[in-house]
């Protein structure tokens, strides 16, 4: 082969070659950024939209049906999902995969652009935003800081530490939870304002006419000019309580005449609580791109320089840190792949009984793993546990070259043959299989790399870094291995003597192994004589693997636990905030009380970039280390205690921005009393499913309502709109931010007009209000008309959350497995739903990840079928037949019956690391049917006949056969044991090979030499 002939010949040029791959290699593993998943990019674009007091209806009707009716249009939409709540929109667009989530915000902005006009006067700007997890919080700080009140330290926090962290190389964004922001309150009396004749619009326009800080342009005066302004902001509360709202002859009506002006805090729009306690804290967002670690690394660093400068008494505690799952994993990766290579070299010296062909063989694997890291700079990739998971178990596969080719060089060494000849000869005589077995592996991780759906992007770092890995290996047993071969001269492998303790022992065992080359030559004689029954045994174990595989169950993901999970929450629709923190501690304490809680973390409300209604909240609930309890487990303990916390609905998910339970099914329609029954009666079937838990439905109780209607006739003989109403109600209840006001230190603050808390709680009170009209009194005053004589008010109910998906309105429920595969699951709940009885015009849909499940399977079969193309076209290719390939693609259907045997055994399913372990197997098991093909071939090219060419082919390819089947075994035992952070998520893959190449191994020994002869006899006759 000239690679090999020309490293031979070039010694030199051949080690240059690996030294250039392993500098590359090494420089580019410096400049890799490390995080836990590849930078995938999620097709989701999502729109909010804030429209203070409105309802849900209302919300519903005039800002969120007519976003999604634009957005619609835009190309590549898959599901269209919203919620409206009170005062807020939320529309979710998802779109097919492959789409550029930048073009899509970029059509998103512009369809709400060209429908602004049409959207409310009082909503704020719709906020438009890619869905990215590389910008989610990655780590969060609490401030501690009991000696001071709750203004100071939000002054503290965000004037100082915030800033700093700000400063810190990655971040992105720094957002408070928990604050205190100052504000100065105009808190009205209505008994006050009847005596001046006055309404609480005369208040709000009077500050926003008489506190102004405005520009009047600039005096020429010549040779200069200077800039005028008008400064007639106030700066403290009692400069807002002189301003004067009216002028009745010499006096002048004031602020302070009719309400009290108090310099305190804005009313809380969220809580934060570390365990029982509450807290100020900074959630800290990373840069799209940045380096995870670093970034976590440089905000822990930073947290050491503020603590120093803080005043007494004032301590800053990391309560979240994304980082430390991300360390764990990736150490406990890399642990696996160095015990896996050494075991994998162990195998070879066992089988060698030589240090030196040990080094020789061994060489592939460092020089293959870091020339890998060269790949992964030129692509952009990341080390992250996909990348890494995948050099993990490449690491049996990136030495099987060197070991087929090392020993097929040993074996002509042995034969009397010098070095440098054996090197030559021995390499071109095993060339062939060696690239053909590197390229069946290669065809299966190119699909696989290249598979549809969201998890074709998560794998596709996976397939091209494993790709690269074995190519290298490849090119380094053409090079590095028979040039080593040809100039190492290794006396005690000619001579056949080990003068040590363990050489002797060493020798004895392969000695051994040399005699079980009769045993099996006797079996594939038998084999061979009787062929009928050798194809019904393999037709037996491949049909057994089919009904222990439907056993299993599906999942999407392995049970896997990562230290930590988060219970998203609900109050009964209309709690306060305060109400709703009081059930949030009660659900804190009772976790707290597990022996495996380390601590809580609770948001409540607003939170960041995440606008949610003061009845929601998240508690982030953080594990002791080595609980040794599977995630299941830990939930079904945690459910156990939040079940007794009244008046909350919850949800147990995995931490995280994405955390949602994997069950969701959706029920459409747009009558809400159908929906409603439809839903109760699925919810009650699916409460009676065996393995289901945390049944919750998005259809919540009503939430309390007034309603008040203005009665048109009347109001139009006084001379009185509506939207004045709707305006007086609104400061009266909710506050208005008429003005601001500027501080020393040149912040501004809202100066909020509101009406008392005691006379704003009942519709009587409301109604006393006073609403000024279009007319003039005698004293051209505006004549004040009481609302009680214009509209009236009236208890009812709404819903408190309106949801909605593909333009219809929905009810979502959703739920968790619990001790039950997904997949089962949803084949009951699918029956449930099938009994049901649905009007046109309604549909129940499976959503979450049971709709992901069903698309996983669909993409890893059609990356299943494409690989056995490849591999059938690459062997035809190598082997110049139509019909040997097929005898080399029997081990394929072979190793299922171990893979199934293997899943079974550990009590894993069907998700999507075992599929990806399944179509890893594609590749690795046609390696030893191509030594066996290829050695037949070229016995019965100098003339043996086919039953003895098979034979001596089954005896000579013994060792190597075996020895690679042990090495990629080995390599993967560290994975498969499940030790470390996360391991549980990636241990299936390596028990799914495991099994599969143990069985393969076995039948393949004996059911492919039975099946080439069947072949070559057919392709004999039609030759004759």
């Amino acid at each position: 082969m000239i690679l090999s002939d020309l490293s031979i010949k070039q010694p030199v040029f051949a080690t240059m070659m690996m030294a250039a791959l392993a500098v590359l290699g090494l420089v580019s593993y410096q400049q890799l950024n490390v995080d836990q998943f590849p930078d995938v990019d999620f097709p989701v674009v999502v729109v909010t939209t804030q429209y203070p007091g409105a309802a849900p209806e209302a919300v519903e009707r005039d800002v969120t049906k007519r976003v999604e009716e634009a957005i619609n249009t835009v190309e590549g939409v898959r599901h269209v999902e919203s919620t409206s709540q009170e005062g807020l929109s939320n529309v979710v667009i998802i779109f097919r995969v492959g789409i550029s989530s930048l073009a899509s915000a970029q059509d998103v902005r512009g369809k709400v652009a060209s429908i602004r006009g049409d959207l409310p006067r009082g909503i704020e700007e719709p906020i438009i935003q890619r869905l990215d997890p590389q910008e989610m919080p990655v780590v969060s700080v609490a401030v501690n800081a009991p000696a001071m009140s709750p203004q100071a330290a939000t002054d503290l926090a965000e004037k100082v530490i915030k800033r700093r962290f700000e400063n810190v190389e990655g971040v992105g964004a720094v957002n408070l939870v928990g604050e205190s922001d100052r504000e100065i309150q105009v808190v009205v009396d209505r008994a006050k304002l009847e005596a001046y004749r006055l309404s609480l619009l005369d208040v709000v326009n009077a500050l926003r006419k008489e506190n102004v800080d405005a520009p009047a342009g600039s005096a020429d005066r010549g040779a200069t000019e200077a800039l005028v302004r008008v400064a007639a902001r106030g700066r403290t509360a009692d400069d807002v309580a002189e301003i004067p709202v009216k002028q009745r002859g010499a006096s002048v009506i004031r602020v302070r005449d009719l309400a009290q002006v108090i310099d305190g805090v804005r009313e809380a729009k969220n809580l934060a609580f570390l365990d029982e306690r509450p807290a100020l804290a900074l959630d800290i967002q990373k840069q799209s791109g940045a380096n995870t670690v670093q970034v976590a690394d440089g905000v822990i660093a930073a947290v050491a320089r503020i603590q120093k400068e803080l005043p007494a008494g004032v301590t800053l505690q990391v309560v979240r840190d994304d980082s430390v799952f991300i360390r764990e994993s990736i150490h406990d990766i890399n642990t696996t792949m160095i015990v896996g290579g050494i075991l994998t070299v162990l195998i070879v010296f066992v089988f060698l009984n030589s240090w030196r062909s040990t080094v020789i063989t061994g060489l592939t694997l460092p020089i293959s793993v870091i020339a890998a890291f060269s790949v992964m700079k030129l692509f952009g990739f990341t080390l992250n546990m996909l990348t890494l998971m995948g050099l993990s178990l490449a690491i049996g596969m990136l030495i099987d070259d060197a070991i087929v080719v090392r020993e097929n060089i040993v074996r002509h060494i042995q034969r009397g043959k010098d070095h440098y000849r054996a090197a030559r000869e021995g390499t071109s005589e095993i060339g062939l299989a060696v690239m053909a077995t590197t390229f069946t592996i290669v065809a299966v991780f190119i699909p696989v790399a290249f598979m549809g759906g969201m998890v074709g992007q998560f794998f596709y770092e996976f397939g091209i870094v494993v790709a690269a890995a074995v190519l290298v290996s490849l090119f380094v047993s053409f090079t590095l291995d028979p040039m080593l071969s040809s100039v190492w001269v290794d006396p005690e492998l000619e001579q056949d003597r080990h003068g040590t303790r363990l050489g002797k022992l060493l020798a004895r065992f392969n000695h051994w192994f040399d005699a079980q080359h009769r045993t099996y030559e006797r079996a594939l004689r038998w084999s061979l004589a009787h062929r009928p029954a050798v194809l019904v045994i393999a037709t037996v174990a491949f049909l057994s693997a089919f009904p222990i595989l439907a056993a299993l169950g599906g999942d999407f993901m392995p049970d896997y636990n990562r230290g930590e999970y988060q219970v998203t929450f609900k109050a009964t629709p209309g709690a306060t905030l305060r109400e709703t923190g009081d059930r949030a501690l009660q659900m804190v304490r009772a976790l707290k009380a597990l022996p495996d809680v380390a601590y809580t973390y609770t948001t409540i409300g607003e939170a960041g970039t995440q606008y949610r209604p003061v009845t929601e909240g998240v508690t982030y609930v953080k594990l002791r280390p080595d609980t040794g309890k599977t995630f299941s487990e830990v939930l079904r303990e945690a459910r156990a205690r939040i079940e007794a916390v009244p008046g909350l609905t919850y949800g147990l998910t995995e931490a995280g921005p994405f955390g949602q339970k994997p069950i969701q099914i959706s029920i459409k329609g747009e009558d809400v009393d159908e929906l409603d029954r439809i839903s109760r009666e699925l919810t009650a079937a699916m409460r009676q499913i065996p393995g289901l838990a945390d049944v919750e439905t998005s259809l919540e109780k009503s939430k309390p309502e007034l309603r008040v209607r203005v009665e048109r006739g009347r109001a139009s003989d006084l001379g009185v709109g509506a939207a004045p109403v709707a305006e007086t109600l609104l400061t009266a209840v909710a506050g208005q931010v008429s003005s601001v006001i500027e501080d020393d230190a040149g912040d501004t603050h809202d100066v909020r007009v509101r009406l008392r808390a005691d006379q704003r709680r009942y519709a009587a009170d409301l109604l006393a209000l006073t609403v000024p009209s279009e007319r003039d009194d005698p004293h051209q005053d505006k004549i004040q008309v009481p609302l009680r004589e214009i509209a009236t008010a009236e208890p009812g109910s709404g819903p408190s959350t309106i949801r909605r998906k593909d333009l219809q309105r929905e009810v979502r429920i959703s739920a968790n497995p619990d001790g039950r595969p997904l997949g089962n699951i949803t084949a009951d709940i699918e029956a449930a739903a099938a009994r049901i009885e649905m009007p046109a015009g309604y549909a129940i849909e499976s959503g979450g990840d049971a709709e992901e499940l069903k698309d996983m399977f669909a993409n890893m079969f059609r990356a299943l079928f494409l690989a056995v193309v490849f591999i059938y076209l690459i062997l035809a290719s190598q082997f110049g037949s139509f019909t040997h390939p097929l005898a080399i693609m029997l081990s394929l259907p072979l190793s299922l019956v171990g893979v199934a045997l293997a899943l079974l055994s550990t009590g894993d399913t069907l998700n999507i690391m075992s599929m990806i372990g399944l179509i890893m197997l594609m590749g690795l098991v046609t390696k030893n049917a191509i030594l066996l093909v290829d050695f037949t071939n070229q016995a019965r090219a100098e003339g043996l006949s086919r039953d003895e060419a098979l034979v001596q082919a089954g005896v000579t390819r013994l060792r190597p056969i075996v020895m690679t089947t042990l090495a990629m075994i080995f390599g993967m035992l560290p994975l498969a044991f499940a030790i470390g952070a996360g391991a549980e998520m990636r241990a299936p893959m390596a028990r799914a090979v495991i099994g599969g190449l143990i069985t393969s191994t076995l039948l393949t020994l004996i059911v492919v030499p039975v099946v080439y002869t069947y072949l070559d006899f057919t392709g004999f006759r039609r030759r004759e």
